[in-house]
């Protein structure tokens, strides 16, 4: 099936039909779930309001996460097998990583404020999301940095997946040292710890960014696929346009 659609015109009409439906569901689940979490889920006994944070923040990082995983393994792919789609899919996923990365990054710094008396500390699990978010800048500006569009993609391709080793530490960094983090209380072998009523509207925001992600990323490979046919088109009639000028 992957070999199916790694064609790019099966993946442009893939794209065309999926990329409106995501684009409309994103939209849903936001309409149910900024106000769920905002509005109708009830405050922390501890944290009061501020845990409302909670419902952008902790999306936040799981998209950042999950965006770098899908970015180093489009860049194995490309890597290993030259395919020009995955390149597409790691350059369309790195922007989309990156503010991602920064949302956990500021909405993190609005939460520590109140609860820790700070708006940043070196903590393990900050300063590894941190890097995170510095290896999506590396990836844009490594590629923005080379002329040879193949040498930038190989190039970017090898910090990618270098980069991948950040992913675990991030997500055990708070059982690995002493952090101020909590530890995971969502995602954990024996379920959740969080209460029902701040995990169904979580759920529903991490769908959400979930769905958003998906439709950035469609529909960034697509417009990147149809300006490569616009370069060709425009190399081929300059091509033309100098033959005729040499007849």
């Amino acid at each position: 099936m992957w070999s199916y659609f790694a064609n790019p015109e099966r993946f442009d009409r893939l794209a065309r039909a999926v990329i409106p439906w995501a684009w409309g569901i994103a939209a849903l689940l936001f309409a149910i779930g900024l106000p769920w979490a905002l509005v109708f889920s009830p405050p922390d006994y501890q944290q009061s309001e501020t845990v409302r944070i909670m419902y952008v923040h902790v999306p936040s990082a799981w998209l950042a996460m999950a965006a770098y995983a899908g970015l180093a393994v489009s860049s194995f792919v490309y890597f290993v097998w030259r395919h020009n789609l995955a390149d597409l899919a790691a350059r369309a996923l790195a922007p989309a990583g990156a503010v991602f990365a920064f949302l956990c990054l500021a909405t993190g710094a609005l939460w520590g404020r109140p609860m820790w008396g700070a708006w940043w500390v070196w903590d393990a699990r900050l300063t590894s999301m941190l890097v995170l978010f510095l290896l999506y800048l590396g990836y844009m500006a490594l590629r923005a940095a080379m002329e040879d569009e193949k040498l930038a993609a190989r190039s970017a391709s090898i910090l990618a997946m270098a980069g991948i080793l950040n992913l675990p530490i991030i997500k055990f960094s708070v059982d690995w040292w002493n952090t101020l983090h909590q530890p995971a209380s969502v995602i954990r072998f024996d379920g959740p710890t969080i209460h029902a009523s701040k995990l169904w509207p979580l759920s529903v925001m991490a769908l959400a960014f979930t769905v958003l992600l998906t439709a950035l990323v469609l529909t960034s490979m697509r417009a990147m696929i149809l300006e490569r046919k616009a370069d060709q088109l425009q190399r081929r009639r300059e091509r033309r346009l100098e033959a005729e000028a040499a007849l």
